[in-house]
Parts: structure tokens; C-alpha cells; sequence
């Protein structure tokens, strides 16, 4: 009976906007911390990150919607992982034949996708619960909210860290580059400064709403 229920359900603009804004995998849910801090170093490492993610992701939704009904509730966790690890694969091999470089600054992180939470999370919690039409957009959405997350962070590094974005110089000889920016704690510094930005934002807002309504 709930599944004849959530069939029914219809597609809505804000399943895809949730995962952009109001659920943002990174700024909200503070998920998949892994490769948001250990490879966002560079603009173009983040965005090919986030693409093979958010593919990932899509797909994986897509198969797991579709056969949602045939898989026995035992073998449901296994049979997800399952379809993400074959989808992460592609995607390695297609990132190998694009760039060589590209995949060993990636690294072991592409293969780490197959144990990302958020996929997993959307997953169990949406695609198996769903149909494909919702999934593919939820799937939609939390990938160009996690890309755009990921290339927040790339992008303020890499202008601080090497006075460059997506590898095209912005300043002169005489700026003094960042150092601590393209390490690790670069991304920990980054990702607060973020945050900070993101709350700072909803609390006015907030409060800018409560203000309004006070007056009516």
C-alpha cells in the first residue's frame, strides 16, 4: 500500500531544489566529507569530482528505483552497493581514458565514491522508495548541489592557494600564494569559512522573516 502510495506522488520542482539548497549534501548535511576536503584543491579536481559523483548518483537512483520492488528487503543493502560500485567503475575507466593526470590527482578517491554516504543515503532513503521520475531528480538535485559545494571549496583554494582558476593565472608575479590553502587544512579552513557564510545568511533571514511578520 505505501508503495502504490509514493507512485502516486508527483514530480516536484522542489524535488531538485532541496538538493541545491535546503538539503545541500555539504553545506546542510555535511556529507561525503572525504573527497570534499582531500580534493578540492583545484577547481578542475573538484568539478571532475563532483560530476563523477553526481553520475554516480543519478544512475545508481535510476536502477535502484527500478527495481525497488524485485529485491528481497534482506539482500536490498548489498544489491545497492552493488549497482554503485559497477556505475563507479565506469566512471574510473572513463576518467582514465580522459585524463591520466586527472585520475592520479583524483586517485584513490573515484573508487571511494562506491562508500559515499550520500549516495548510499539517497539510496536506501529515497530511490527504493520512489518512483524513477523522483529519483532521477532528487538524484539531480544533491549531484549539482554536492558539484557546486565541491567547486566552492576548489575554486577559494586554488585562487588563494595559487593565484589561479582552472589553472588560468589571476595575478601577477609579485602575489604571494597561500601555501597552507593546497593542503589539507586548507580544505578544513575553506570548508568553515563556508559554513560561517551559509548559517550567517539563514539566521538573517530568519530573522529579517520574523521581524516582517511581527509588523503584520
Amino acid at each position: 500500500m505505501a508503495v502504490g502510495f509514493e507512485q502516486e506522488q508527483s514530480v516536484t520542482p522542489d524535488d531538485f531544489i532541496k538538493g541545491v539548497w535546503k538539503q545541500n549534501p555539504v553545506f546542510v548535511q555535511v556529507l561525503g566529507m572525504c573527497p570534499v576536503l582531500a580534493v578540492t584543491n583545484t577547481a578542475i579536481n573538484a568539478l571532475a569530482m563532483g560530476l563523477a559523483t553526481a553520475f554516480v548518483l543519478l544512475m545508481s537512483n535510476i536502477v535502484v528505483s527500478t527495481i525497488r520492488n524485485v529485491v528481497p528487503k534482506q539482500v536490498r543493502i548489498v544489491t545497492f552497493i552493488l549497482v554503485i560500485a559497477t556505475f563507479v567503475t565506469i566512471v574510473d575507466y572513463a576518467i582514465q581514458a580522459v585524463s591520466l593526470d586527472l585520475h592520479k590527482a583524483l586517485g584513490a578517491f573515484i573508487s571511494l565514491i562506491v562508500v559515499n554516504c550520500l549516495i548510499l543515503g539517497r539510496a536506501e532513503a529515497f530511490a527504493s522508495q520512489n518512483s524513477v521520475a523522483r529519483s532521477a531528480l532528487d538524484a539531480l538535485g544533491m549531484g549539482v548541489g554536492f558539484t557546486l559545494a565541491l567547486l566552492c571549496l576548489g575554486g577559494v583554494r586554488e585562487i588563494l592557494g595559487a593565484g589561479s582558476l582552472f589553472n588560468v593565472r589571476l595575478f601577477g608575479e609579485s602575489y604571494q600564494e597561500w601555501v597552507v590553502m593546497m593542503l589539507p587544512p586548507g580544505g578544513f579552513f575553506t570548508l568553515a569559512g563556508w559554513l560561517l557564510l551559509i548559517n550567517w545568511y539563514q539566521q538573517r533571514k530568519s530573522r529579517l522573516q520574523e521581524a516582517k511578520e511581527s509588523t503584520l
